[in-house]
């Protein structure tokens, strides 16, 4: 039995203002740097660790509405390089969204690897730590991937972690967990934490800054 109502088409009211209504995600906005990172992935020869430095930016974007669906939400782009070495070790762009009606948060995910994910967790509007979840074989809030990485590093679950903490930065683990090929009895957690910093504020959403404009 579906938990949402026939009417599919009335969209609800918005604050143009992202920035006050994003419950748990509005610790997460602005700019933030990190050289904490430690990324424990799979090798040949076993698990390898390597350190690394990380850059995220989460801009707030306008309300989003599914019919009677409302989401707000930050933008991100996270670039992440090893120590000393300007070509890029990972980089992710994608979404987090807040549901306020669900208390529900969604991370979106897409990487150039040719791999896509969509997570998600309830949570407390006024949660310090909150924890979201993606698996393969869902329908909604799942994973997919290139034919090669399906066949050599199958993922088939995601979960992050975060946690902010008193003096205002915010850390993360992830754990993805992989089915290599070769050593698909002992799936393989390919781990990634780091803690990030403010260096800078977010802006505005772009509706909130055009009201601003006009007053």
């Amino acid at each position: 039995m579906s938990d949402f109502s026939n009417d599919i088409w009335t969209e609800p009211s918005v604050d143009v203002n992202t920035l006050d209504n994003l419950g748990p995600l509005r610790a997460l906005a602005g700019v933030w740097e990190g050289d904490r990172g430690l990324d424990i992935k799979p090798k040949a020869d076993g698990p390898r660790r390597q350190a690394y430095i990380e850059r995220i930016s989460l801009q707030p974007i306008d309300p989003v509405t599914n019919g009677p669906q409302l989401f707000y939400g930050l933008r991100y782009l996270l670039i992440v390089n090893k120590p000393d070495n300007v070509k890029s070790y990972h980089e992710q762009v994608g979404y987090w969204l807040w549901e306020p009606a669900t208390n529900t948060v969604i991370q979106t995910l897409a990487i150039p690897r040719g791999q896509i994910a969509m997570a998600s967790g309830v949570v407390d509007p006024r949660a310090r730590e909150f924890e979201l979840v993606a698996r393969r074989e869902s329908e909604t809030y799942g994973i997919r991937s290139n034919p090669f990485l399906e066949f050599g590093f199958r993922t088939v679950e995601y979960r992050i972690k975060v946690t902010v903490e008193d003096d205002g930065s915010w850390g993360y683990e992830e754990d993805t967990v992989m089915l290599v090929r070769g050593k698909e009895d002992e799936p393989f957690h390919h781990i990634d934490r780091n803690r990030l910093f403010k260096v800078a504020e977010p802006e505005a959403n772009p509706m909130a800054r055009g009201v601003a404009q006009a007053l």
